[in-house]
């Protein structure tokens, strides 16, 4: 099991924020391709507005770090989230036993991506992506890519996986099926009885003794969904929906305010380790049903 350097914090931290500014281009370049409505006085595209936080340092001083929220309110995204955290700190003694290598010291150092899309049109697939990187006495990359439709196109769920699964490949043989499975696993909601969407990658607790080459995956999945899903938006995005397909939407998105709240560990780890709630709670959509 490789031991995680300063270096590798340094580098892993600059990554993300990376892959940060080049996903906000890629899906304000999407937004410039929808043409105003009629009447709407010729408005630019949306633009990504960033907001910095930072973490209270606490009463010795060893608490730190912040990050920067990127949020989209536009014609195609009606929501599209792109948050990057870097933050340190000690782990509650509730916490601790939960982390791996955290209950033989509970300092931690977390950096990470997170990304959620909420598109304005119900034929669009809602979309999520995260990685990161966390140190405690131990050190792992975690994180994956799903996909959420409304309405799922066998073309669109297909292309998806083919490419990510193309960047497994790549990293080990059977790190797809695996990774695939745990996704299929992690993203059900047990009360419903269904999976929140077509599915995707997860890992987590990834050190397979090999920095570099668990980096550089981490960076494929990164690069993989930053181009998969922008053509995948574009095939649907111009397509004429109706009024009940936009209320089956906002139930579907219930589905995914109930996963998030109820089961999801980053949101665990961001509230258990006074991470900003605003950038927690990005994740949720700014309209939702109930039947």
């Amino acid at each position: 099991m490789t031991a995680f350097t300063d270096d590798h914090k340094q580098r892993a931290a600059a990554w993300f924020e990376a892959l940060r500014d080049d996903l906000c281009a890629a899906l304000e370049s999407v937004e410039e391709e929808v043409a105003q409505p009629d009447g709407a006085g010729g408005a630019p595209p949306s633009r990504f507005e960033r907001r910095a936080w930072s973490r209270d340092a606490g009463e010795g001083g060893g608490e730190g770090g912040g990050g920067v929220m990127a949020i989209l309110r536009g014609r195609v995204f009606e929501k599209a989230g792109v948050n990057v955290s870097t933050v340190w700190g000690t782990f509650s003694e509730e916490f601790r036993n939960r982390i791996p290598g955290a209950a033989e010291d509970p300092r931690f150092w977390a950096s990470g991506i997170s990304v959620v899309i909420h598109p304005s049109s119900p034929l669009v697939p809602a979309a999520h992506m995260n990685t990161r990187m966390i140190v405690t006495t131990r050190g792992w990359f975690g994180g994956g890519a799903d996909m959420t439709p409304v309405f799922a196109v066998e073309e669109d769920t297909s292309a998806f996986h083919a490419a990510l699964k193309a960047a497994c490949d790549a990293y080990s043989d059977d790190a797809y099926p695996r990774f695939k499975k745990w996704c299929d696993e992690y993203f059900y909601l047990p009360h419903r009885g269904e999976a929140r969407g077509v599915g995707g990658i997860f890992y987590d607790d990834l050190n397979a003794g090999d920095w570099e080459a668990d980096f550089t995956f981490t960076q494929a999945v990164g690069r993989t969904f930053m181009d998969v899903y922008p053509r995948l938006a574009r095939r649907h995005m111009h397509e004429p929906w109706t009024e009940e397909q936009r209320r089956q939407q906002l139930v579907k998105r219930g589905r995914y305010v109930e996963f998030n709240l109820l089961y999801d560990r980053g949101t665990l780890f961001g509230l258990k380790t006074g991470g900003n709630v605003e950038a927690i709670l990005m994740s949720l959509p700014p309209m939702t049903a109930w039947p």
